[in-house]
C-alpha cells in the first residue's frame, strides 16, 4: 500500500491518521499478511473486534436519542439491521473501500474483494484503527458520516425483502416469491439475478454476487417503484 493509495483513501474518509500503520492494518486480509509473512497480529482481525464494539455503542446511543418512543426489542431490531454485514458492505462500497483491501493472491482469485463478509469486517477494523488513533469522537463523526447518514433510505435497502413481505401480507395481492432468472460467470465470482414475483407479476429485479444479495436487490427495486408511484406505506 503506498502513501499515495493511503492518502487517497483519507481524503475519501475526511480522516487523516497520525499512525499509518494502523490504516494499513485495517486493510490487512489474512491472507495477504501470510503471503508477506507479517506477524499474526498484522491482519485486521483484532481491529475489527474493537471497531464492532465502538459501532455498537455509537448506533445503540443514536437509536437511543433518535428513537425514543422505541421499546428495546424494537430498537436491537433495527440497530441489527443497520449493523449486520450487508449494510456494513453497502456503507463501505459508498466509499469504494473494498479497492483498498489488500488480499492475498488466492483470495483475490476467488472473488474476495467482492465478498461482503470481507468488505463489512474492514469497515469494523477502520472504525477500530480511527479510535486507537484518536478517540471515540472521531470514530463517532466517521460512524455517523458513513453508516447512520441518509437512515430512511438505507433501512429501505436493508430491510427492503421485510418491508416488502409485510406489504404484500397486508395488501393480501398474492404471495411473494423470488425466482433465480439467470446465473453467470466463473464458480468463483458468479452473479445472480433474481426475480421478485408477487403471484405472477413481476414487481423487481436484483443481481447480486450470491441469491440473497439479489433478491435484497429485487426486494429494494419493487420498494422503489412503490414508493415512485406513491404507494409506499409499511408501519414502523
Amino acid at each position: 500500500m503506498t502513501e499515495e493509495r493511503m492518502a487517497q483513501l483519507e481524503r475519501k474518509i475526511g480522516y487523516t491518521f497520525q499512525d499509518k500503520a494502523l490504516l494499513k492494518q485495517a486493510l490487512t486480509h489474512s491472507s495477504y499478511a501470510n503471503e508477506q509473512k507479517i506477524n499474526k497480529n498484522g491482519d485486521y482481525e483484532r481491529l475489527e473486534f474493537l471497531g464492532d464494539a465502538v459501532l455498537e455503542l455509537i448506533s445503540s446511543d443514536f437509536l437511543f436519542r433518535e428513537y425514543t418512543q422505541l421499546p428495546e426489542g424494537q430498537l436491537t431490531k433495527k440497530r441489527s439491521s443497520m449493523v449486520c454485514e450487508p449494510a456494513l458492505a453497502f456503507c463501505a462500497k459508498e466509499i469504494e473501500l473494498e479497492k483498498y483491501i489488500l488480499l492475498g493472491k488466492g483470495e483475490e482469485a476467488t472473488g474476495g474483494r467482492t465478498r461482503d463478509s470481507i468488505i463489512s469486517d474492514v469497515m469494523e477494523a477502520t472504525i477500530g484503527a480511527i479510535y486507537l488513533d484518536s478517540g471515540i469522537e472521531e470514530a463517532k463523526k466517521f460512524i455517523h458520516r458513513f453508516i447512520l447518514s441518509d437512515l430512511d433510505h438505507k433501512v429501505l435497502f436493508y430491510d427492503a425483502k421485510t418491508i416488502l413481505q409485510e406489504i404484500v401480507q397486508r395488501d393480501n395481492r398474492g404471495a411473494l416469491r423470488y425466482e433465480l432468472v439467470k446465473e453467470e460467470g466463473p464458480e468463483h465470482a458468479k452473479i445472480f439475478t433474481v426475480e421478485a414475483l408477487v403471484g405472477d407479476v413481476k414487481v423487481g429485479s436484483g443481481t447480486g454476487h450470491s441469491k440473497k444479495a439479489a433478491e435484497q436487490q429485487a426486494a429494494y427495486e419493487a420498494l422503489l417503484h412503490r414508493k415512485e408511484a406513491g404507494e409506499y406505506t409499511v408501519q414502523q
